[in-house]
């Protein structure tokens, strides 16, 4: 990296003292403006955007900051309106093509929320739309998606990615209306926590689906995705403030039956095991949004070692703000010593396709191919953790933004 950036154990801290400022400040605005340095205010705005809060600190904040600070807010604030009204073009395209195509999907995560109203134009950001097929009706996407002006960009374990048959390749940073609006196809929901995969897709189909839009089968299936997604990269250190939020404006709107629904699927394969950091986390920086007799049921699911990491995580620990590479992440959500030494294994020696995967990521975000991390071999990365404190290449491609210093 330049010589012109601070030490690693600068950085981490402005970011730790910045996040956690800014995290409580969504919930409980303060009305004085925190006393902070120049670096840490270009700190800060590093981490509005890896946290996708930008927009909410434009609308929830009762204080002025600095010029420069200010500027950054209104500038993605609008922005992110004039992004808004792309995602709304491209979502009723979306609905009215699969319909033609007899192709039904469920709307999931942000576009959800956005249909139920609980963001403002230009809150909350949307990098992309997820959708849910069933596998039966996944060879009729391409052909949705031509109609639609989409072509096949590349796909993952995870899902099918297509992209606008005509997007820039120029990425700008922050929700910038110019950047692509690419569609994920997803016909299976599961995150590895941390390595079995915990599958919720059969509870988040409505009963009946017909070809086009469609909704949740409910408000707490839902909310069950909204935490799964959260535990998921909690696991990774790879969290976003604006999946709190999204946790906590949904929770505000449930009522005693869709709580009920969410905590009564312990019996099933997925359980409700895994809900506990994701809830407890919430309800940290969202005081009073999660109902004590919730957080007490799938306390009593959670594994003990998970349970008594849950109480210590902070927003900094688990999202983007955490600089630090850590070389067995998400060690705690192991629920035997077998699936331990089945996470240690998969980082000392991944599969081809998690290479490939992530070489792909480095090629698909032009700004991460400008560091030399993602050149290196995986046994080069490895020999780097141990001996060394490298930075997260994320995290540093923001912090560089911010402060104007090229990578």
């Amino acid at each position: 990296m330049s010589a012109q950036l601070p030490s690693f154990g600068v950085i981490q801290a402005a970011l730790r003292k910045t996040t956690e400022q800014l995290a409580h400040e969504l919930h409980t605005p303060g009305t004085l403006a925190p006393a902070w340095c120049e670096f840490e205010w270009s700190i800060a705005r590093a981490v509005a955007t890896m946290q996708g809060i930008s927009g909410l600190l434009a609308t929830h904040l009762r204080w002025r900051g600095p010029r420069e600070w200010q500027a950054y807010l209104d500038e993605h604030h609008g922005l992110a309106i004039q992004r808004d009204e792309v995602i709304d073009r491209t979502l009723a395209a979306l609905a009215t093509t699969c319909a033609r195509h007899e192709v039904p999907y469920v709307a999931l995560k942000g576009a959800a929320l956005r249909a139920i109203g609980l963001y403002a134009p230009g809150e909350r950001p949307m990098a992309d739309i997820d959708i849910l097929v069933r596998e039966e009706h996944l060879p009729s996407v391409p052909a949705a998606m031509h109609a639609l002006h989409y072509r096949a960009a590349f796909a993952t374990r995870r899902h099918d990615v297509f992209e606008p048959e005509h997007s820039s390749t120029r990425v700008h940073a922050g929700e910038h209306p110019e950047n692509s609006l690419k569609i994920e196809v997803h016909t299976r929901i599961a995150e590895c926590l941390p390595v079995l995969p915990v599958d919720i897709t059969a509870g988040l189909f409505p009963g009946k689906m017909r070809g086009g839009l469609n909704t949740y089968g409910e408000r707490a299936a839902l909310l069950r995705h909204l935490l799964l997604h959260a535990a998921g990269n909690m696991r990774a250190n790879a969290l976003r403030q604006i999946q709190l939020h999204d946790i906590a404006v949904l929770a505000a709107v449930l009522g005693p039956d869709d709580w009920d629904a969410l905590t009564r699927k312990q019996d099933e394969p997925s359980g409700t095991w895994w809900m506990l950091p994701p809830l407890a986390l919430v309800e940290r920086y969202y005081q009073g949004s999660i109902p004590l007799k919730v957080l007490e049921q799938v306390a009593h699911e959670c594994p003990p070692v998970l349970r008594a990491t849950a109480r210590r995580l902070s927003l900094t620990k688990v999202s983007w703000s955490n600089l630090r590479i850590y070389a067995f992440p998400g060690l705690a959500w192991a629920r035997s010593p077998l699936e331990a030494l089945r996470l240690i294994k998969s980082r000392v020696r991944p599969e081809r396709r998690a290479l490939e995967e992530l070489s792909l990521a480095a090629k698909i975000q032009p700004p991460m191919g400008r560091l030399r991390w993602y050149e290196q071999s995986h046994w080069r990365r490895i020999s780097r953790w141990l001996v060394s404190r490298p930075p997260r290449v994320q995290t540093m491609l923001s912090v560089c933004t911010a402060l104007g210093i090229e990578p």
